[in-house]
C-alpha cells in the first residue's frame, strides 16, 4: 500500500497554528451531547448561507439541472435542508476522527452487514460505493468499525490537514490510497479488499466519457468504475449513511451486490454506474454535496452550465 502521510515535527510550524486552533476548537465542540451538536450544525448551516452565497447559487443550479419537475417551493425547502446538512457535515468530520467508537455506534442503526459478509465468503473483493454525501466521513468510520477496507481519497493541500484526515480515516481503515492509484486498487481488490470508491463527482475530462445523471444528459463521468470491475472483478456494493431527522442519530444502509454490470464498453459501464448513483442520491438528497459543480466539464463546444 502507498505510504501515507505521517506526524514530523514540521507540521508544528506558527504557519499552521491558524489550522491547530480550528481543530482544537472542533475537538472540543464535538465532545458535547449530540442533541446539541445537532443543533449547532444545523443553525450554523442555515447561518452559512449567508455568506457562501456563490455555493447557495451552484447547489440551486444542480438542483435546478438535476429535478427540473420540482416545484418552487420544494426546491427552497431542499436547499435549506442541504445547506443545515453543510453545517452538520463539519461536526460530523469531528465526530468520525475524534469519537470513540462506542459513541459513534451508539448513534448509529446498521442494515445489510451480511451483503459484505456474502462476498467474502466467496473471498471476493467489495467495491464499495460511497457518495459525496455531507456525511461521508461519519459513514466510512462506522462502516469500517465492523469491516475495515482501504480508503480512496484526494491528498490534501495543507500538509497538516493531509495528515490530519488520513490519521482520522485510518481508525478504522486498513490504509489508504490516493484516488488516481487505479493499479493499487486493483490490487487491493484480487487479494480480496474492501476499497471504498466515490464514482459521483466531476474529474475533469481525462478518464471520462458524458452520460447521463438525472436530467442532464451529458455528465463528466469518470471510467475508473469501468476499470476496477474489469479488472478487479469485486462485488459492487453501494452504501448510504444518512442523518434522522430531529437529531436522532444516523442509520448506515449497506444495500445488495449490484448486478448485470456492463463491461462491453466504458459509456455503458458509466451509464449504469449514474443510476446507481441516482438510486443512492434519492435515500438522502438534502444531504449530498450539491454545492460541488457537478457538471463543470462540459462536452468541447458546449456552453457552461454554470
Amino acid at each position: 500500500m502507498a505510504q501515507v502521510p505521517s506526524f514530523t515535527r514540521s507540521l508544528l510550524h506558527p504557519r499552521y497554528w491558524l489550522t491547530w486552533f480550528g481543530i482544537g476548537l472542533l475537538y472540543l465542540l464535538v465532545l458535547l451531547p449530540y442533541p446539541i451538536i445537532y443543533q449547532l450544525g444545523t443553525s450554523l448551516g442555515r447561518f452559512s448561507m449567508y455568506f457562501l452565497k456563490r455555493r447557495v447559487a451552484i447547489a440551486k443550479r444542480n438542483l435546478t439541472l438535476c429535478f427540473p419537475k420540482m416545484p418552487q417551493a420544494e426546491h427552497d425547502a431542499l436547499v435549506v435542508k442541504n445547506f443545515e446538512s453543510v453545517g452538520m457535515g463539519l461536526f460530523e468530520t469531528g465526530m468520525a476522527w475524534f469519537w470513540p467508537n462506542w459513541r459513534i455506534e451508539r448513534w448509529f442503526q446498521i442494515s445489510g452487514l451480511e451483503h459484505i459478509q456474502k462476498a467474502q465468503t466467496h473471498h471476493q473483493g467489495v467495491l464499495l460505493i460511497g457518495l459525496h454525501f455531507l456525511t461521508l466521513e461519519l459513514g466510512a468510520r462506522i462502516f469500517g468499525i465492523h469491516n475495515p477496507g482501504i480508503g480512496v481519497y484526494r491528498p490534501h493541500d495543507n500538509k497538516l490537514m493531509d495528515w490530519l484526515q488520513t490519521w482520522g480515516r485510518m481508525r478504522s481503515n486498513k490504509s489508504m490510497l490516493d484516488r488516481k492509484d487505479l493499479k493499487g486498487m486493483i490490487r487491493a481488490l484480487k487479494q480480496g479488499d474492501i476499497i471504498w470508491y466515490a464514482p459521483d463527482h466531476d474529474y475533469g475530462p481525462r478518464s471520462s466519457v458524458f452520460a447521463p445523471l438525472f436530467a442532464v444528459e451529458q455528465a463528466a463521468t469518470t471510467t475508473g468504475s469501468y476499470l476496477l470491475v474489469r479488472m478487479g472483478k469485486p462485488a459492487i456494493i453501494p452504501f448510504t449513511p444518512r442523518r434522522l431527522p430531529g437529531g436522532k442519530g444516523y442509520e448506515l444502509i449497506i444495500q445488495p451486490e449490484v448486478a448485470h454490470f456492463p463491461l462491453n464498453n466504458e459509456f455503458e459501464a458509466a451509464a449504469f454506474m449514474n443510476k446507481v448513483v441516482e438510486k443512492e442520491i434519492l435515500m438522502a438528497p438534502d444531504q449530498y454535496m450539491w454545492l460541488h459543480r457537478r457538471f463543470k466539464t462540459r462536452p468541447e463546444g458546449a456552453p457552461s452550465l454554470y
